[in-house]
C-alpha cells in the first residue's frame, strides 16, 4: 500500500470528547467544532474511510486514516 503524503494530512484536537480543528483546511475559519462521533474517529483510526462535513463551510472531508494528532485524507490540504 502506497503512504499517504504529509500535505495530505490536518490536524486536529480532542477536548472533553468532542472533535476540534483550530482552522478550517478549506475556507481557513478559526476554532471549529467538527460533529464528528467518538466511534467514526475510532474507525478511523482503524483504517475505516470517514466522511466529516466541516460545519463553518460545508464542505466534505474524506478521512482514510487518523492517528492521534491527525487525519490522512484523500486530497492535498497543505
Amino acid at each position: 500500500m502506497k503512504p499517504i503524503p504529509f500535505d495530505h494530512t490536518w490536524p486536529y484536537e480532542r477536548q472533553m470528547g468532542e472533535v476540534y480543528f483550530t482552522e478550517c483546511p478549506y475556507c481557513g475559519e478559526q476554532n471549529i467544532l467538527t460533529h464528528m462521533s467518538a466511534n467514526s474517529l475510532e474507525l478511523a483510526k482503524d483504517r475505516v474511510k470517514q466522511r466529516l462535513n466541516m460545519p463553518c463551510c460545508k464542505t466534505t472531508m474524506i478521512i482514510l486514516e487518523a492517528d492521534e494528532d491527525y487525519f490522512w485524507t484523500n486530497e492535498r490540504l497543505r
